[in-house]
């Protein structure tokens, strides 16, 4: 009984301890995760806790977006997290984002991770045109992005319509020309031939870079009125604060540089500019809704703070990340010479094979030929030599009617009759078969001659078949490249078959 109550006094009490949770989700640029979070959490602990697992230290670049009523928000470190206007229905839904933009975003961002967050939400930026964008810069950031995600081009693999899935140009950049997909995928894929060699840290700082220069590039816009009430636009971004007409983004009417500020000041609704030099104009301004005053505030705080922090010697963490970040690029660059010398390796490798294939075939193909051309001699030799031995024997029979033929007249000269009718019709006998005699003489010979042509023929014939053997064995000997063992073996192989 005792073990039993103390059983569930351990049970409630560990009941107590369990702090009660709620559920958040974090997107990303690229992926969405979820945390279940403690009811206690600030600010703080969740955006620390989503740091750590995406593995980034810069972490004053970011924060964790919300939006109220169609206003963009920021959470609060040093608050609870549930104690911001957002909503109670779970998951809580927070996007991380990049909050303040660096000056120099080769010199300022280390880990590869910030870049490739930065990369992606510059990126949707331009394509959403909430930075304006030239079309032939348009295009040369969109072949930085291809080479950022498809590695080197390869015609035999990024072969025509490649690209045609992918969201590559701003919609209004393709409406400016009477252009086809498959012409803009042309254009893009022509600059992405020549950014061969880079990798994707290295493709999308370019990208980066190149951003970075364009007017509307980390710029903050809010709607806001002077003291006399006109209608303008406050611009807040790493370098200061601007002023603009609505109608144009591009270029402020004027500027208020961070190093040029003496002071702002922030009273209910309205916010006051002081410059250091005291012959400029104080410039005051407000905004219609609280919420717009408290972002402006935090984002002048924060961009003002990061300026200051640039003109600084960098921190011994920041030290640290930046020797880290040189000791993995040299690695990286090693790694990539050494894929690089085994891919040419390997080309070189297939480039041989590929000639010792040709040279092997062309050799199959030339004793082929040889051993048809003995065939054939071997075929053309045997009937010389037959039809030869015919002739050869026609003429012997010949011989031999034109000499019985001879035997024959000399036994009727000799057996001839005296009379004159006999001895007429004896010459005309003997007449005839001296023709007889004459044209099996002539047949002899002619037959004769055509045996000894034969046997001519035939010499000719089988020294055809010499030469055809000769060469056979020349080309089956004849060391035309130096063989691998492999090779040499193959090569015995195929020539005890023939």
């Amino acid at each position: 009984m005792a073990g039993a109550i103390a059983s569930r006094m351990s049970f409630s009490s560990l009941k107590r301890k369990q702090p009660k949770t709620f559920t958040v989700r974090i997107v990303t640029m690229d992926a969405e995760m979820e945390f279940n979070c403690e009811m206690k959490w600030k600010g703080k602990d969740l955006f620390d806790l989503v740091c750590r697992t995406l593995g980034l230290r810069e972490t004053w670049f970011f924060g964790l977006q919300y939006t109220i009523k169609d206003t963009v928000a920021w959470l609060k470190m040093d608050k609870k997290v549930l104690d911001h206007d957002v909503s109670k229905e779970e998951p809580v839904t927070f996007h991380f984002l990049a909050k303040f933009y660096p000056e120099n975003a080769e010199e300022e961002l280390v880990q590869e991770i910030t870049q490739h967050l930065f990369f992606l939400q510059v990126k949707k930026q331009i394509l959403d045109e909430k930075i304006y964008c030239p079309p032939e810069a348009s295009v040369l950031l969109a072949s930085y992005a291809v080479q950022a995600k498809y590695g080197d081009y390869d015609p035999s693999v990024h072969k025509r319509g490649f690209l045609a899935q992918e969201e590559l140009l701003p919609k209004r950049v393709i409406n400016l020309y009477q252009m086809t997909p498959e012409m803009w995928e042309e254009r893009i894929t022509a600059w992405y031939a020549e950014h061969r060699g880079r990798a994707r840290d290295e493709a999308e700082m370019e990208y980066l870079k190149i951003a970075q220069d364009l007017e509307m590039y980390g710029v903050n816009y809010f709607a806001i009125r002077n003291k006399k009430g006109t209608e303008l636009l406050l611009g807040v971004d790493a370098l200061g604060l601007h002023i603009y007409d609505p109608e144009n983004r591009l270029t402020p009417k004027i500027s208020f540089p961070w190093n040029e500020i003496r002071n702002i000041s922030y009273s209910d609704k309205e916010f006051t500019i002081k410059p250091l030099d005291k012959k400029i104009d104080v410039f005051k301004f407000n905004s219609s809704k609280l919420r717009v005053n408290k972002l402006i505030l935090q984002l002048c705080i924060g961009n003002h703070d990061l300026f200051m922090r640039r003109r600084k010697a960098d921190s011994l963490e920041v030290q640290q990340m930046k020797a880290q970040a040189r000791e993995e690029k040299a690695r990286k660059q090693m790694e990539r010479q050494r894929l690089a010398r085994e891919k040419q390796m390997r080309e070189e490798a297939e480039r041989t094979r590929d000639e010792l294939e040709r040279r092997l075939l062309q050799m199959k193909e030339e004793a082929t030929m040889a051993n048809e051309a003995l065939m054939r001699s071997e075929e053309t030799a045997d009937l010389l030599a037959e039809k030869a031995q015919i002739t050869e024997e026609e003429a012997k029979l010949l011989a031999q009617k034109a000499a019985e033929a001879e035997q024959e007249m000399q036994r009727i000269k000799a057996t001839a009759i005296r009379t004159e009718e006999e001895k007429r019709l004896m010459e005309q006998k003997v007449l005839e078969a001296e023709v007889l005699a004459l044209k099996m003489a002539e047949e002899s010979e002619r037959r004769a001659k055509e045996a000894d042509q034969l046997k001519q023929d035939l010499q000719e014939a089988r020294e055809a078949e010499r030469r055809a053997k000769q060469k056979l064995l020349e080309i089956t000997t004849k060391p035309t490249y130096p063989l691998t063992l492999q090779s040499a073996k193959s090569r015995v192989a195929f020539f005890e078959e023939l």
